[in-house]
C-alpha cells in the first residue's frame, strides 16, 4: 500500500466537531450559530432510551431544513453497529433530508464499518442523493475489541475501495473503554493519559495517517477546564490530529485557533510549495539553505489546505454567516 497523498486543495478541513443531543432544539439552534466546523446531532450517548423516537424526529426535521449554505456541517452519531439501533437511527436521519456524514460510534471490527456504508449505499439509491455523499467519521476505541481490531483497518478498508473512499477520519474515546476495562483513572498522578489510553490515542493516528484521513483527537469532557483544553490541544497538534471533537460552545474558539495554522506556518508552506513548482520533477528543492524532499511538500500542501477554513470560521464567529 502506498503512503497517502496530501489532501486536496479544495478539501476542506473540519477542525472542530461539537456534540448536541438530538433530541434538544435550543442546544441545537445555538450550536448552530458558533464557528464549529461540524456540529453532531447525537442519537447516541446524550439521549435517554426512552427519548430517542422523539430525537429521531427532532433530527430528522432539522436536516429536512432542506441544504444550509454557511455554518457549521451536520453530521449525526447514530447508535452503535451492534445495538440493533443503527439502521432505524440512519433511517430517521435520511427521513426530510440528509446529514453530511454520519459519526458510527463502538465500532469493533472493519467488517461494522463495511455494515454501515453499505446501509448508506441504499439510502442515497432511495433518497436520490449523490453516491458516497455521506462520509464516515468512525469512534475506533471505545471497545478493547475496536483497540485491538485498528491495526487491521488499513488493509480490511484498502480492500473495500466503496468503504474507503466514505472514509473521512477516525477518532478515538476514552469514557466507554474505560467502563469495559474498569478502571479506576484515565490519568496518572502527573495528570498524564495512562499507558492504555495513550495507546488508544497513538494507535487511532497511526491508523488514520496509514489510511491517509482525518485524525480527530477526543473529547475534553471538562469544558470549564480552560488550561486542561489548551494543553491537550498543544499536544493534539504537535502529534498529528487535525481536529478535536467538543461537547460545549464554549470550546470552539480555542479548538478552531488550535488547529488554524499561523500566518508565518502559512508564508512557509507557500513558499516550499512555490519552490517546488520551479522545480518541475525534482525530488529535492533548496529553500533557505536546507535541502527538502516529499515530505517536506506533502506537510506545507496540508498545512494550506488546513488554512482553507479559517475565514469562515471567522465569519461564523462574527455572525456573518
Amino acid at each position: 500500500m502506498s503512503a497517502p497523498e496530501a489532501p486536496p486543495a479544495d478539501a476542506p478541513t473540519l477542525r472542530s466537531w461539537l456534540f448536541v443531543p438530538g433530541d434538544s432544539e435550543r442546544k441545537q439552534e445555538k450550536a448552530l450559530a458558533t464557528a464549529a466546523d461540524a456540529v453532531i446531532l447525537d442519537l447516541e450517548d446524550s439521549v435517554a432510551a426512552e427519548l430517542l423516537p422523539q430525537a429521531r424526529e427532532r433530527v430528522g426535521r432539522l436536516l429536512g431544513r432542506g441544504e444550509r449554505t454557511g455554518g457549521p456541517q451536520l453530521w449525526v452519531r447514530v447508535n452503535a453497529p451492534a445495538s440493533g439501533l443503527m439502521c432505524a437511527d440512519l433511517d430517521a436521519a435520511f427521513a426530510g433530508g440528509a446529514p453530511r456524514g454520519i459519526v458510527v460510534p463502538k465500532v469493533s471490527a472493519a467488517g461494522e464499518i463495511a455494515e454501515a456504508a453499505a446501509y448508506l449505499d441504499m439510502l442515497e439509491s432511495r433518497c436520490g442523493i449523490a453516491p458516497q455523499r455521506t462520509r464516515l467519521l468512525v469512534i475506533a476505541t471505545e471497545t478493547p475489541r475496536g483497540l485491538l481490531a485498528l491495526p487491521q483497518y488499513p488493509a480490511a478498508l484498502m480492500g473495500l475501495p466503496a468503504v474507503a473512499a466514505r472514509l473521512a477520519g477516525l477518532t478515538w474515546g476514552a469514557e466507554d473503554l474505560g467502563a469495559a476495562l474498569g478502571v479506576g483513572s484515565r490519568r496518572d498522578a502527573g495528570g498524564e493519559l495512562t499507558f492504555t489510553f495513550q495507546l488508544a490515542r497513538c494507535s487511532c493516528l497511526l491508523a488514520a495517517a496509514a489510511l491517509g484521513v482525518a485524525a480527530i483527537d477526543g473529547v475534553h469532557g471538562d469544558f470549564r477546564d480552560a488550561a486542561g483544553l489548551a494543553a491537550e490541544l498543544t499536544r493534539a497538534r504537535r502529534d498529528g490530529f487535525s481536529g478535536k471533537l467538543a461537547i460545549h460552545p464554549d470550546q470552539i474558539a480555542a479548538i478552531n485557533a488550535a488547529f488554524s495554522p499561523t500566518a508565518a506556518e502559512r508564508e512557509q508552506a507557500r513558499r516550499v510549495v512555490a519552490a517546488f513548482a520551479a522545480a518541475p520533477g525534482a525530488g529535492v528543492v533548496s529553500l533557505d539553505g536546507r535541502m527538502l524532499d516529499r515530505p517536506h511538500l506533502l506537510q506545507a500542501q496540508r498545512i494550506l489546505a488546513a488554512s482553507r477554513h479559517d475565514l469562515d470560521g471567522a465569519r461564523r464567529a462574527e455572525g456573518g454567516g
